[in-house]
């Protein structure tokens, strides 16, 4: 029974140094800090520091120089798209109630079909032509403020709607312009406090207190 002993832990360090040497030992008191919320217990036979698996930062990589957020560069395109296809969406269901509000007085026939088809199709188009024009001027003179002022934030929001608003209302004259910049300003400052919705209230309560 004496002699055993020896035998089994002398097995165990050759095992540990066939694969690499033998395992760190580590007393309660170094393994006491090392939290381990939602990982399984681990082995004492893995050759590993615990330590090296706590990880206090975000778990990808970004390129140098990278912000953690995309920009509104990287935005435009996804706003200009989401438009069009919003503005497609709308326009077929508008076309279709129009087309079927006028031909009303008509049997279902052939006509009928190409007309509301022709108003699917020409409400579609307008709207998307509409929607998408609108969120390419946005998103230009979003990047545009963005990179002159070098920060981004809500003014650049309010501004780029504002100055949207003013451009495609610019036809109508030094009124339609007002009233396209009162429209756009308005629309991008709803748009800003629904963003900073959560943030504004939890300001609130903090005073409140």
């Amino acid at each position: 029974m004496d002699n055993s002993a020896p035998g089994a832990g002398g097995s165990r360090v050759g095992l540990g140094g066939l694969f690499g040497g033998g395992a760190p030992e580590y007393s309660n008191t170094e393994l006491a800090g090392v939290p381990l919320t939602g990982m399984s217990p681990l082995s004492p036979y893995l050759n590993v520091d615990p330590r090296y698996l706590v990880q206090d930062s975000e778990e990808f990589i970004l390129p140098t120089g990278a912000n953690k957020t995309r920009g509104r560069f990287e935005l435009a395109f996804f706003t200009i798209g989401g438009c069009c296809i919003s503005g497609a969406a709308f326009g077929a269901v508008n076309g279709l109630r129009l087309g079927l509000k006028e031909t009303r007085d008509m049997t279902w026939s052939k006509p009928r079909n190409v007309q509301i088809l022709n108003l699917v199709t020409r409400q579609g188009a307008t709207w998307a032509n509409t929607l998408g024009s609108l969120a390419l001027l946005y998103s230009v003179f979003g990047v545009v403020i963005e990179k002159t002022r070098g920060a981004e934030d809500d003014l650049n929001t309010l501004a780029a709607g504002t100055l949207t608003g003013m451009l495609y209302k610019s036809t109508g004259g030094l009124r339609g312009a007002a009233r396209g910049g009162l429209m756009g300003l308005a629309l991008t400052g709803l748009y800003a406090l629904y963003n900073n919705w959560e943030h504004l209230k939890g300001s609130t309560s903090h005073h409140s207190l």
